[in-house]
Order: C-alpha cells, then sequence, then structure tokens
C-alpha cells in the first residue's frame, strides 16, 4: 500500500546533528513517534549515550532537542507491506533542505543500510552533505550485540557532536 510520512521531525534551531530513519514502521505509524516498536533500540540507546530516561514522547523530544540532535526519515512516502525496509519501494524523499537551512545541521547520520541508500540517492545530491551510515538500531538486526551497537553510536554521536560545536 501508499502510504505518507505521518508525523513531523523532531529540530530546532540549534540541532547541529540529523538522524534519519528509513520510514516509520506500523507500530511508529500506529503510535504517531519514531521508534514505537518496543525491540526497536533507538530510544535505549539515546538514553544510555546521553544518561536520561526517555519513555514518553515529550521525554524523547526532550532528550534529542537538549543535546542539539534532530529525527526524521528519509522517505516522505513510498510503498510498503508491514514494516521491513526489503518491502519499500516507489520511495519519495522528504525534503530536508528547510531542517538544514533552519538549524546548524552539519552532520547527517542514517540509521541503517536502507536510510543511507534513500539519502545518498535522493536527498544528498541536493543537500551536498554526505551521511554516515550506522548500523540499525532495528530489531531485525540482531547481528549487532547491544554493547556493540551501543559503542558505536555512542562514539559517532559525542564525535558528531563535538565536531559540529566548534564549526
Amino acid at each position: 500500500m501508499h502510504v505518507l510520512h505521518p508525523f513531523s521531525p523532531v529540530w530546532n534551531k540549534a540541532s547541529r546533528v540529523l538522524v534519519l530513519g528509513s520510514f516509520p514502521s506500523v507500530k511508529s505509524r500506529e503510535d504517531g513517534f519514531y521508534y514505537a516498536h518496543p525491540r526497536n533500540r533507538f530510544w535505549p540507546i539515546m538514553s544510555a549515550v546521553f544518561g536520561a530516561e526517555a519513555n514518553t514522547v515529550e521525554e524523547k523530544t526532550s532528550l534529542l532537542l537538549t543535546h542539539n540532535i534532530a529525527l526524521w526519515d528519509a522517505a516522505a512516502e513510498c510503498t510498503i507491506e508491514g514494516s521491513s525496509d526489503s518491502a519499500l519501494s516507489t520511495i519519495s524523499p522528504n525534503d530536508i533542505t528547510p531542517l538544514i537551512a533552519g538549524s546548524r545541521i552539519k552532520t547527517i547520520i542514517a540509521n541503517g543500510t536502507k536510510a543511507y541508500e534513500i539519502y545518498m540517492a535522493l536527498s544528498y545530491p541536493v543537500t551536498g552533505i554526505e551521511a554516515v551510515k550506522m548500523p540499525s538500531t532495528s530489531p531485525a538486526n540482531a547481528s549487532w550485540s547491544w554493547e556493540k551497537l551501543l559503542n558505536v553510536w555512542k562514539n559517532t554521536l559525542l564525535e558528531a557532536l563535538n565536531e559540529t560545536e566548534t564549526q
């Protein structure tokens, strides 16, 4: 079925790093917010990296914005059955240029291969900012242990935030 992205990006003018997913899962679309599947490790990783619990939408939004992180998805609309990235087709990108123009975003981090592929094929030619491809926080990425995933996300996020702070 053809689906439009159902919710807005999380960002503000102080955002320095943009994390892009591919497209919201069925559970996220039902709940109306990013990474709602209980086994997705995105929010536990953000909580561990920044030392703050984030359980409600308000707490999750605050956690990101407090640390100058924006969050959105690479696809604005697509054809998809279920939640699997491999099921995405007929993809139109989100226009992230207003986020970049209205903030301090200098680093784009793609949460998984599909987000990276969508961004690099459809948005990179417009933005000129190459994305950093990160291992997906999805439960489908079971080959990455919690410790390994946390370590790479923590190092990448903190390095990106430190770099953009000095620019």
